[in-house]
């Protein structure tokens, strides 16, 4: 049965004000990351933007820390000259910073280093990560992204964290927003606006979690904008499995190299855990569907399948007499 909560969208107006780390792993400087600033403001959330100096896509939740100062070729788009301190703010807006590390790194020290200095004493109520230049569907690209990498790492440290990856990937300035509603960057920006206020709602933020400890959102939005059908796209509940693919390797008959195409295996799609019955997010998010799927950072097998495992290495063990 596939399960849509678009009705709820159109019942919540707005909900109370958050305390909102925001980050990414396309830089501080991308369309999609600004544009979702303005959209959470504009919805009366405070918002903190730590994002990485540069494009740091496929780093999944590697945590590097900086040892020097921006180097060659300076910060993404130009928007740090060579030089200047591995972290910074903006000259006009002191909510926008960058952090020369991985996406990982970059989330924690937005959470240890300057949303102290920010909101003081009052706790960040949700981490939001992208929306990510392209999807991330499956668990085999949650492993590898950067946007999901620093959701996660957000999510072990005990924040409630949703990660936001759109279909369209072209990699743009913030100095190329534009005020259109069709603008790519501003519907990604919308999508995730509404996905936080549907998120807040009816929640008290300052006596209750946005969402239970290790548990977080991954949202995958699809292609939209000029050039497709896709303007609006509605929300459905999704599984990560279902669908999903992973990398299989081959060696090219011409060239004599070897190189990888999608394999949709049974391992990265065995439904184990979750809404068992929802659809998978891969298929889901191919149409003009926004999919959404709630994960866990408990990678613990469930005690249905880990028991019997247990029950016969035991035996094992009782018969070798190790």
């Amino acid at each position: 049965m596939w399960k849509s909560f678009a009705p709820l969208l159109a019942l919540v107006s707005c909900a109370a004000g958050l305390n909102i780390l925001l980050t990414n792993d396309d830089s501080w400087a991308s369309a999609n990351i600004r544009a979702t600033y303005n959209a959470l403001k504009a919805d009366g959330h405070d918002v903190l933007l730590v994002g990485p100096a540069v494009q740091q896509s496929g780093r999944g939740g590697t945590f590097v820390l900086p040892t020097t100062n921006i180097t060659e070729p300076g910060g993404e788009f130009g928007s740090i000259p060579v030089g200047a301190p591995y972290f910074g703010q903006d000259s006009e807006n002191g909510d926008l910073f960058y952090f020369n590390g991985t996406p990982a790194a970059t989330a924690v020290f937005g959470i240890d280093i300057i949303a102290p200095k920010k909101f003081g004493s009052t706790p960040i109520d949700l981490v939001v990560s992208g929306p990510n230049e392209g999807q991330n569907n499956g668990p085999f690209l949650f492993t590898l992204s950067g946007t999901i990498g620093a959701t996660y790492v957000s999510v072990e440290r005990g924040y409630p964290a949703i990660a936001f990856s759109a279909g369209n990937s072209t990699h743009r300035s913030f100095t190329t927003l534009t005020d259109d509603a069709s603008d790519p960057a501003n519907i990604a920006a919308k999508v995730v606006a509404d996905v936080v206020r549907a998120v807040a709602n009816g929640v008290n933020a300052t006596k209750q979690r946005l969402l239970p400890v290790g548990v977080g959102l991954s949202v995958n939005i699809p292609t939209f904008g000029p050039g497709s059908n896709c303007t609006a796209p509605p929300l459905r509940f999704t599984r990560m499995t279902g669908g999903a693919v992973v990398d299989q390797i081959s060696i090219n008959s011409t060239s004599g190299f070897p190189i990888s195409t999608n394999l949709c295996a049974s391992g990265v799609n065995a439904n184990v855990n979750g809404v068992r019955e929802d659809p998978g997010e891969t298929p889901t998010s191919a149409g003009c569907e926004t999919a959404v799927s709630i994960f866990s950072v408990d990678y613990d097998a469930p005690e249905r399948l880990a028991r019997p495992i247990q029950q016969r290495l035991s035996l094992a063990v009782e018969a070798s007499e190790f």
